[in-house]
């Protein structure tokens, strides 16, 4: 039955999953769910996912939802497979996970919410709310404040190897660095050359050529 990746082109959790396949050098079929028309809310969409949000994965007869649960599983489960994403040593993994879980807690907390005012609602004709742009980026600074700090210590923030817990990172980086938020980026070095160095990856580029809209 094969890999199959259920999602929309510009979603950035699809993205994290097909970067995390790129990263695999793993084959699978992206299948299209139009969310202008609602496929996500009905069969056979909603099956694979009650919750009505994409992606949902398929691997055989498996099938599964929620995008950083998805690449935990490829990850582990292609472990031989092109890149390494999660440290064989328990101590490296378990700093991965730390990581991991300020990505998904700290930063995307606020950085999603900037990719949702400044990118995607303008793409939907939607007015964004500046009043929540201005909370949220002060929010974000303060985060990448830590992150300037611990990338003093290592090339990534999970360690001196890329793994998931940078990988995850990169869809909402790639949309905020199209905006103003850049420049919270650019004012911090450390955070400047890592978002650059995740962004560069072939990978990455692999999935921005084939989710083009």
């Amino acid at each position: 039955m094969g890999i199959k990746l259920h999602g929309y082109p510009l979603s950035p959790a699809a993205r994290r999953v097909a970067a995390c396949l790129e990263e695999k050098g793993l084959e699978y079929e992206f299948v299209l769910v139009d969310l202008s028309t609602g496929q996500q809310k009905k069969e056979p969409f909603i099956s694979l996912n009650p919750f009505g949000q994409v992606p949902a994965f398929e691997d055989g007869d498996l099938k599964l939802f929620e995008s950083r649960a998805i690449t935990q599983y490829i990850a582990r489960t292609y472990a031989d497979k092109g890149t390494p994403l999660i440290p064989t040593d328990p101590k490296k993994a378990a700093i991965v996970s730390v990581w991991s879980e300020v990505e998904s807690n700290r930063f995307d907390a606020t950085a999603s919410k900037l990719s949702f005012e400044i990118v995607a609602k303008p793409l939907f004709g939607m007015i964004t709310d500046e009043g929540a742009v201005d909370l949220n980026a002060g929010k974000l600074a303060e985060t990448l404040d830590i992150y300037e700090s611990r990338l003093a210590e290592s090339k990534y923030v999970g360690g001196e190897a890329f793994s998931l817990a940078d990988l995850h990172h990169i869809p909402i980086i790639y949309n905020l660095f199209k905006t103003k938020i850049k420049a919270l980026f650019d004012e911090r070095p450390n955070v400047k050359a890592w978002a650059e160095d995740i962004l560069a990856r072939p990978a990455w580029q692999k999935v921005l050529e084939s989710m083009k809209v």
